[in-house]
């Protein structure tokens, strides 16, 4: 089948890409910039308005919008006003295509995030009781940008006019790749500097999924007719931020990890030109839909997870030098 992926360049983009054309089926990823790629088609777009790039939705089966700028940066006026327009004007784009397409898409999968729910540490967040506001004493009302964009994101794709077009959200939790340019790879890097220890109270819950769950879930919603609205993409097995990285220090054999207080992290963030929120927010999330349909993650608990991921970056490591 024909899967077309806008905003697939990324390090997630690469890694669905990749199993896709592994899987036997024809790929068009929809980039901002001509590249060349290895095993797909790139085909170049702008993100916002219709152009010669929607021939490419018509006739294809599957379309898996993962179009957005990073939000790792600092929230200033203008990259705030970037994060919602690449992610909210992409999406519509995108759902005016499709109601144009003579053919349109049987399901379009819409990149969305975790970060939807709010920052709690008493229950797990599903799809059908999560909350959205925050209840916590340590709760900072800047968050609520995150949560802003995340609801007109998932708002600019039921918006569209797709009565043909199976619509899923996908409420994705950090996806834990070895790959470089991920998020395990800067979360690694902390280890490997002897910086991976407790951030702020460490009692932040950390929500992730193995990127090998994150491509078997994803087929399962392409194929699963069952499956619409909002889908919450996270292994069973949230924990805090302090478990979390003593289990990734121990999957690489790091002793020490030197812990951050809140100040410390203010600081860090403001010479890495990031925000604090991507490291204390408590995102504790499970998938409530997955499981009730009998998805089985192969990768349930984060101390098997870490050390899979860091046997496979150790094997893709250049070998030391005599």
């Amino acid at each position: 089948m024909k899967i077309v992926i806008p905003g697939g360049t990324g390090q997630v983009g690469h890694v669905l890409a990749r199993s896709f054309v592994a899987a036997g089926h024809e790929v068009v990823v929809l980039s901002r910039r001509a590249e060349v790629a290895p095993g797909w088609r790139v085909v170049v777009w702008d993100g916002a308005t219709v152009g010669d790039w929607a021939r490419e939705i018509d006739g294809a089966e599957v379309v898996v919008n993962l179009a957005g700028r990073s939000v790792d940066c600092r929230y200033t006026e203008e990259n705030r006003r970037q994060i919602l327009s690449s992610r909210v004007d992409s999406t519509r784009a995108l759902g005016e295509a499709i109601a144009r397409a003579a053919k349109p898409p049987r399901v379009w999968l819409q990149s969305s995030t975790a970060t939807i729910y709010a920052h709690r540490y008493d229950a797990p967040n599903d799809e059908a009781t999560g909350l959205f506001e925050s209840r916590e004493k340590d709760y900072r009302p800047d968050w609520s940008f995150s949560v802003g964009v995340a609801k007109a994101w998932e708002e600019a794709a039921l918006a569209a006019r797709a009565p043909a077009t199976r619509k899923v959200l996908l409420r994705s939790a950090m996806i834990m790749s070895p790959d470089r340019g991920g998020i395990f790879d800067v979360l690694l890097k902390l280890v490997r500097l002897g910086l991976g220890g407790t951030a702020g109270s460490g009692r932040q819950y950390v929500s992730w999924i193995h990127d090998r769950d994150f491509v078997r879930a994803i087929f399962r919603l392409i194929e699963d007719e069952s499956f619409e609205g909002p889908v919450n993409l996270a292994a069973p097995g949230p924990l805090s931020y302090a478990e979390f990285m003593r289990a990734l220090r121990k999957a690489w054999g790091m002793p020490i990890g030197l812990p951050a207080t809140r100040w410390m992290l203010e600081i860090g963030a403001f010479f890495m030109g990031s925000e604090t929120e991507l490291v204390l927010k408590s995102r504790r999330v499970v998938p409530g839909r997955l499981l009730e349909a009998g998805f089985a993650f192969d990768f349930p608990r984060w101390p098997e997870t870490a050390a899979d991921l860091c046997a496979r970056r150790r094997s893709s490591l250049p070998p030391r030098s005599p």
